[in-house]
Formats: structure tokens, sequence, C-alpha cells
């Protein structure tokens, strides 16, 4: 006979005494609350060291490896591969081969079994669905008194009614002498059948109503579960947007002299210079010299940041990404390119981790790329402003007293007035409007 298991029904402590660990899921970021399980690297059974990697982990920014630190055998896996788990909850355990670790289980830390959760709504029986999809279809619609004694199907009551069709005149051919669908398309009034065309109107008459033909569709949706990503960005631009008090200012800005120093920028550096780099470098330059806009609202106090960390938004596939370039006015324009490109290729393989995002001081979000030509962000708490970046449009200008082509881009400065006041947003971005028109000025 087989041996008895080990350690049956005792806690987790006595159980830990016996070399047995539980693994649970780990607070990753500042600002998780569960974690998806992405993959498992182990399954049941399987042996595994204090080096291991078990699983990957999708938290609201970014997938990470979570190590059991442990060395036994993959006693129990909690949570299955798609699932979430709370902080703290258990994922899974580790311990020697054979162990009995229903106690710990049973003092409900485990997740729910399949079997045992309640059936979501996208989970109803094929004929339940059914059902609902015949009765959203077949919504009653208004019936005259001899209409409601006649036996018919809701579809062929509404046609009949959209045509003007009395449908006690009508036979129908389904069973008790209900009348469908094809019964009212294929109806034809006692007088036209006779003749085989309508009768000619008398001098006078009223022209019958045009008939409006009928088009029945099919309401067609699908569903996804919110990511872990993007419940923390509802979460916290909701938050940003009905906390702080929003304004918004736009400036033109005339890039011929940015786009000519781009090229010969690009022509001698080491890595391609973008515009978007050239406006992050103007930002923090500018931020320097009005620190009001560096700021951020902390209740009781307001704080002024000497240092300049801009975060750079990113779209990737779940959401928005906003990695920081620290201290950003002292680097190079190549140093800067090379960083932001350096986050970009992190942030879609979600890669980037908790250092690389927190601690802005000031935000620059850039859809120029996708031809728009202005837009509102919301504030990137807890900095102060955000800057929204519009493409550059050719456009006419006047220079000189003549009409010209030009090259114009809008930036629009998004402001907590709390913190910022419209005179010292406009202050700012006149500031950044001369270090744009006039690049050589970055240097200075």
């Amino acid at each position: 006979t087989d041996a008895p298991a080990q350690g049956g029904g005792l806690s987790e402590e006595e159980l830990a005494a016996k070399g047995v660990t539980v693994i649970r899921m780990p607070l990753l970021s500042d600002t998780m609350t569960e974690g998806v399980i992405a993959e498992w690297h182990k399954k049941v059974g399987d042996k595994v060291k204090d080096d291991d990697v078990l699983a990957d982990v999708e938290t609201d920014k970014a997938t990470m490896e979570v190590m059991g630190y442990a060395t036994g055998t993959l006693l129990h896996i909690g949570v299955e591969k798609g699932q979430a788990a709370k902080v703290n909850g258990i994922i899974a355990i580790v311990g020697p081969e054979g162990t009995d670790v229903s106690g710990i289980l049973a003092g409900g830390d485990a997740p729910k079994a399949e079997s045992e959760k309640p059936k979501a709504e996208s989970e109803a029986p094929k004929e339940e669905k059914q059902a609902t999809t015949a009765n959203a279809s077949s919504a009653p619609v208004a019936e005259s008194s001899s209409d409601s004694r006649v036996k018919a199907s809701p579809l062929a009551k509404k046609i009949a009614k959209d045509k003007g069709i009395d449908l006690s005149q009508v036979a129908g051919s389904a069973e008790g002498g209900r009348i469908i669908k094809k019964d009212i398309e294929n109806f034809k009034p006692a007088a036209q059948a006779e003749s085989g065309k309508p009768k000619a109107e008398s001098a006078g008459a009223p022209a019958a109503a045009p008939v409006i033909p009928t088009y029945v569709g099919e309401v067609k949706f699908t569903e996804q579960p919110v990511s872990q990503m993007r419940k923390v960005i509802a979460k916290r631009l909701a938050e940003s947007l009905f906390t702080a008090p929003h304004f918004y200012l736009t400036v033109s800005i005339d890039m011929d002299n940015a786009m000519a120093a781009r090229t010969a920028i690009n022509a001698v550096a080491p890595v391609k210079v973008s515009f978007n780099d050239i406006v992050i470098k103007a930002v923090a330059i500018a931020l320097k010299k009005h620190p009001a806009v560096n700021s951020s609202w902390g209740g009781d106090k307001i704080r002024f940041n000497e240092h300049t960390n801009i975060g750079v938004a990113m779209a990737v596939e779940d959401g928005l990404l906003v990695p920081v370039v620290r201290f950003a006015d002292g680097k190079s324009l190549s140093h800067i390119s090379a960083e932001v490109k350096d986050f970009g290729g992190k942030a879609k393989a979600k890669k980037l981790q908790p250092a690389d995002w927190e601690g802005s001081t000031f935000t620059v979000s850039n859809l120029g790329m996708f031809g728009i030509d202005e837009f509102t962000s919301i504030i990137n708490s807890p900095d102060g402003a955000i800057l929204s970046v519009g493409a550059i449009q050719q456009v006419p200008v006047v220079k000189n007293g003549a009409v010209v082509p030009g090259n114009v881009m809008k930036l629009t400065l998004g402001c907590d007035h709390r913190v910022v006041d419209g005179a010292t947003g406009a202050q700012f971005l006149q500031t950044l409007k001369g270090l744009l028109e006039e690049p050589i000025r970055l240097l200075a």
C-alpha cells in the first residue's frame, strides 16, 4: 500500500517546520491590488529549486517573473493561467513530495475551484442565450385592436404596421393559421389581386404614402475582461480629472527653424533625434525657468521641484505607460533620444520596472505622429501640468507682410489650477515657444 501523506490537516506554521513553503502573490507595484498569471513555467509534481522561475505575473503596468525561493516538489497551484489572485493570495505551494497541504487550503486562502464559481453571464446555456436573442428581436410593437385578435408573429405585425396592411385580411401559413413574415411580404389586397394591378386613383385623391422598406439587422458585440493596466488607468485618470481643477492653454509654434536644426543634428548624431526629443529637452529647460509649473499639490503644501523629470506618455497594447527621462535638462538630445527609444522597446515588451515610471515632475503626451492637430490631456498625478503635442501642419502663415507656406505645431498645456495660474502657464508657454522657434537657444 502507499505510504500515508505527510502533514494532513496541519496549519501553515506547522507545515513550514516540515519544509513546506507557501508562495503568495507578491506586491509588485505601488498601485497593484491583484495580479494575473500570464504563464506557469512549472506544473504540479515538478521538482523546483529555490532559484527557479515559477510563473509570469501580469500587473497593471508590466509582466514580471515570480520565483518561489524554495526547493522541493510543486504540490499545489492555486491560480490557473489567465486567472487573477489578490495580493498575498496563495498561488502555489512547494514542499516535500507527498505532503498533504489540505490544512492550508481549508483556511480559505485558496481560490474557488472552477466548478464552484458561479457561471458568468457569457457562460449561460445555449438555449437560454437563444431565448434572450429572440426576446430582444421580438420586442412588442404597438398594435391596433383588430391586430391584437389575430395570431401573428411580432415581426409580421411590425412589417404589417409599417406597410399599412390590415392583418385580418391576411391568411396565415404557419401552424394554426399564424401569420408570419412571408405571408405579409406575399400579401396582395383583394382589389389588386383581381386585376393584377392597383386601381387608378381618382382625380384629387391623396397619393399613397411611400413605403419604407424594412431592414432587419442583427445586434452583435464582443466583451473582454478589463486588464489590470486598464483598471489602474481608469482609476487614476478619474481621480485626477475629478480632483484636480483642469484648465488648458494652447499656443502655435513656428517649426521651420526646428525642422532645419533637426536635419543638421541627424546628419552627425549617433542616434536619430525626433521632434518629440527636441520638445522634451525644451520643456525641461523651460521648467527650470518656471518652477511653479514644475510643481505638485500636496493638500496643505505645494512642492516646487528643482529637478526636471519628464514623463513620456507611450501607447501600448493594453493602454498607456509613462516612463520618466530623469534630469532631462542636463542631457543631450542624443542621450534623450536613446533613452526614449529604450523605454519604448521595454514598454511594448512589458519589461518596464517600477523605477522606470516613478518620480515624474511633468508629462509630455504626443499624438502628432497620428496626424492629430491639437488635443487636451488629463494630468498625470501628482504632476501639476501636462503638455499635449500635436502634428506639424503645413499651413499658410504671414511673414514680413506676405502669406507664405509655414510649418506650425500646436501645443496645449493642461494645468492643475490649485498650483498653476493662467498667467504662470502662459509665461511658461512663451518661454517654450521661444526655445522651439530658435532651437539654438537649447545650447545656451
